[in-house]
Parts: structure tokens; sequence; C-alpha cells
């Protein structure tokens, strides 16, 4: 076993590669010496980031490059490149530079100082103009509240990792990841550490894929919702139970005709709606169970780039 992995994942990245690269494997020869890798894993990026990865290959045998079939998302391809990984210790980060890779000198000395199997970083200002921060504020606040997973707010990619928690992180074999929850509920000690991350490129997350990854992630953590559902419907037919009561007694004691259209055709408005959304609810949750006892790979490897010849695809790694 090698002493440290560096992992990273390459999407629109041949602009940040070899700088990455050679500050990377810096750092690691300042810690480790020569025992160390470099694993970038290629997410079916859309221009020369597998080129220029293969070509470091060629000219590094620190580099291992794992090219997959097609474009599988971030935490897919962040998953596999650990997967991949065979130090003691492992250095999980972003490569577009905006997360540095000098800061894994700091980690490691807080991880030797507190003795933590994890330590990761947080932003203590969330990077990017007021809508990105407002929607990263609500993410983390509406994530907590309905799974009761405590992940802590503006937490980046970059994070230092021991063998015995990546191996338990890795038993996990969900097909819809949300890595950010599953980096908490793994366990183990962990520390944070404040950072200041850099804006060398605009985000690609849109407003309604952070919805997307909202759902998705309270979806893979809690069925709280659905608890929630029991619970206001419920209300709702307690309360109804009480305005028929009341309807009763205004008709047979009081003698006055019941009235209000309006007041009618809202309340079929509104009921239908909330019995659209309860459904909506449960669906997604079945969507959850159809993808997961499909038991698909959730990522699939094309090739595995390494010095000495190039690999096929390890079934063991390919997301299964």
């Amino acid at each position: 076993m090698i002493k440290l992995s560096i992992v990273s994942t390459l999407y629109s990245s041949a602009a940040y590669i070899d700088q990455f690269h050679s500050r990377a494997g810096s750092v690691a020869r300042q810690l480790v010496g020569e025992d160390y890798e470099i694993v970038l894993v290629n997410d079916g990026s859309p221009d020369d980031s597998l080129g220029r990865a293969v070509r470091l290959v060629q000219t590094d045998p620190h580099v291992v490059v794992v090219d997959l079939a097609r474009n599988f998302g971030h935490h897919r391809a962040m998953m596999i490149g650990l997967a991949h990984a065979k130090g003691e210790w492992i250095f999980l980060i972003d490569s577009d530079l905006e997360e540095e890779p000098e800061w894994l000198l700091d980690f490691d000395q807080q991880r030797q100082d507190e003795r933590v199997d994890v330590v990761y970083g947080i932003q203590e200002t969330r990077k990017g103009a007021l809508p990105e921060r407002l929607s990263g504020w609500l993410f983390y606040r509406v994530f907590r509240a309905l799974t009761g997973v405590a992940q802590p707010d503006n937490v980046v990619t970059a994070r230092l990792m021991s063998r015995r928690y990546l191996e338990a992180l890795l038993s996990h074999q969900e097909r819809e990841l949300n890595i950010g929850g599953l980096w908490v509920t793994t366990g183990f000690d962990q520390s944070s550490r404040v950072v200041v991350k850099h804006q060398s490129s605009p985000t690609t997350y849109s407003w309604r894929r952070k919805i997307d990854l909202l759902i998705n992630a309270v979806a893979s953590f809690s069925s709280r919702p659905l608890v929630f559902v029991f619970y206001f419907g419920l209300l709702i037919s307690f309360s109804a139970s009480l305005f028929i009561a009341g309807l009763l007694i205004q008709y047979f004691f009081i003698a006055q005709p019941v009235s209000g259209y309006t007041s009618v055709i809202a309340s079929i408005w509104l009921f239908s709606g909330l019995i659209i959304l309860f459904l909506g609810i449960q669906g997604i949750y079945l969507s959850k169970i159809f993808i997961e006892v499909k038991q698909r790979p959730y990522s699939i490897i094309r090739r595995v780039y390494r010095a000495g010849g190039n690999e096929e695809p390890d079934q063991e790694r390919s997301g299964r």
C-alpha cells in the first residue's frame, strides 16, 4: 500500500490539469517523497481533459487516469476515483484550482494534531453572488431539517481521509448518490478546517439542478417527508370533521342555509393540489426503490490508464 493518494475528477478541466498536476505532485513529495499517486477520473469531459491527462500518464508514473464511459455526474465520479485509490491516506479535491492542492499540508498537520480520520474544508463565507449564497444557505437548512443529518454549512470537496474511513464510505451501495450526506453518516472522528475557496470558473449548478439535488438528497437519507404527509393528512381530516360538525349544527339547530360557492371551489383546488403533492412525494420514494432494485452500476469505466500499460475496467470498482 502506498502512503498517499490524491483523487480528483475532470470535467471541462483541460485548462487546469497541467498546473493541478504540478502543484499536487509538489505537495505530495513534501509529505511522502515518491510514495504517492494522483488518480484523475474523466467524467465524460467535453474538452481535451482526457487527452491531457493521458499525456501525463506517459510522463509521470504517479498518475492514474480512470476514463468513464460517459458523464455520470460529479458525485459518482468521485466515488469511482476513491474506489481506485490505493493510499493509506486519501486526499480528495477538485481539479479546477478553486481548492488549493497546498491545503493538504495543513490538513495533514491537523489530522496528526487531533488524531482524527477525516479533515475536511468548509468556507466561512460561501463564494459567489447573492443567489448562489442564498441557495446554499437554504439547501443545508432544508436538508438538515428533513433528514436529521448534521451536514455542515458550506462544505467543500477537499478532504483528507484515512484508509479505514474510506473503506467504510465505499461500503455504501446506493445508486442515487449524495456524497455529502454519506460523508457525515459514515461516521468516525472528523474535524473541519476553514478554507478560502477561489472562483476560477462559473458554477455548473443551476437553480433547477440544485432543487433536484436537494430532492435527491432528502429522499436518499430520510423518510420524514412521508411521515409529514401522514400527519398533515391526519390534521386535514380532523379539521374537516370539525367543519362538517359545525355545518350540521348550523343546518339542524340554527336553521340557516349553508352557502359559500367560492369557498367550496377554493377548497376543491386546495385539496386537489395537496393530493397531487402527496402523490408526488410518494412517487419520488417509489422511483428510488425502482432504481435501487434494478441494481444497475452507478457508473461504467471505459478504460484505466496507468504507467506500464492500460487496464480493462475492474468490475469491483465500476460502481456496482
